[in-house]
């Protein structure tokens, strides 16, 4: 049977509950598909590699917004890879979009970030079967630009979308995938053959710089409507981010608001550490998609991967990734200036 990567020409019925897995299986039979180096199953989707239990989901709300544009006017889209500081963007957002509301600002103390600010796909597994998605006006997706609904590409809806060091994000996302042991019994290969796909681009929504330049270019486009930020820009300065983020949502902060700490107060309380120590993070019954709160708050540092891969590992990245990013003006800084200039061991 001939591959194919986009499912849109295909119509997607309602169907009965029974019905259900006969008509995954069909859809699935018509992509490519791998495994990732936890043994997770990925099918090529739009150009990305998918996990397998969320195409179904994405393909379906794609149908949904295709059917509802008229409704998509101003919504809120975070985009990110996994493990690239979305807990902490998720905070952040909700902190910033309710920063004149006490009681729902408050929420953040008693809720994890990623009850408050739900994924598209998270949303579609808790829609009722054969039942409409209604859609939240701020919502999170791992999705590349490319491959997100065309109607949303078209609409006034706002994207804020958050990047890390590849090679902290791959770090983070390995712990995380170990931590919570997605496969069962699955031996997952080591941390080098790890990489190696990583590099490839087989990875959940990667490749990675793919994802990254969709955002970027979009941003470039038309910056009103995308704004690109990097994790480590945020971590310097998050009372600069935080007021970034509220003029380009549209929900300034006053002077008097300012003059009173509430921007000071926001980055407190959506700090890694505050978040981290919360009751409700901590709580080991606490779980979001069978992923326990507490795995998502580990570290949150900058070059941690300088403690997992050599240097001489990393500098080869580097170059991969200078070459792959090219002339886009996207530029990481993988290395402090200390590990430039070190060896191996």
């Amino acid at each position: 049977m001939k591959k194919v990567e986009n499912l849109e020409t295909i119509f997607i019925a309602t169907t009965s509950i029974d019905d259900q897995p006969k008509v995954e299986e069909e859809l699935l039979e018509k992509l490519t598909q791998t495994k990732n180096w936890d043994g997770r199953l990925l099918h090529k989707y739009k150009g990305f590699w998918c996990p397998t239990r969320l195409v179904l989901p994405l393909v379906s709300i794609e149908k949904q917004f295709q059917s509802d544009y008229e409704n998509i006017i101003d919504f809120i889209i975070l985009a990110t890879l996994p493990k690239s500081g979305t807990t902490w963007l998720k905070a952040l957002i909700f902190s910033i979009i309710n920063h004149h509301d006490h009681h729902q600002k408050s929420q953040l103390l008693t809720s994890n970030p990623h009850e408050l600010i739900r994924f598209d796909f998270d949303i579609m597994y808790k829609t009722p079967p054969q039942s409409s998605i209604i859609f939240p006006k701020i919502f999170a997706t791992h999705s590349p630009y490319d491959a997100l609904p065309s109607s949303i590409q078209q609409s006034h809806s706002k994207i804020i979308y958050l990047c890390r060091n590849p090679l902290d994000q791959f770090i983070s996302t390995r712990f995380f995938v170990l931590e919570n042991n997605f496969e069962g019994e699955n031996e997952p290969s080591t941390i080098e053959e790890a990489l190696e796909m990583f590099i490839k681009g087989i990875h959940p929504f990667g490749p990675f710089w793919k994802h990254m330049l969709g955002y970027w270019y979009a941003s470039l486009k038309d910056p009103k409507k995308v704004l690109f930020l990097k994790y480590e820009d945020i971590k310097g300065d998050t009372l600069l981010y935080v007021k970034k983020i509220a003029e380009f949502l549209g929900c300034s902060f006053s002077k008097e608001e300012e003059e009173n700490g509430m921007i000071e107060d926001i980055v407190r309380i959506c700090s890694f550490e505050y978040l981290k120590n919360l009751e409700v993070n901590k709580d080991p019954s606490g779980e979001f998609m069978n992923v326990k709160y507490s795995s998502f708050f580990r570290k949150g540092q900058m070059g941690d991967w300088a403690n997992h891969l050599t240097i001489s590992l990393a500098k080869s990245f580097d170059e991969f990734l200078k070459e792959k990013l090219g002339d886009s003006g996207l530029t990481f800084e993988i290395f402090t200036s200390t590990q430039e200039h070190a060896h191996d061991d």
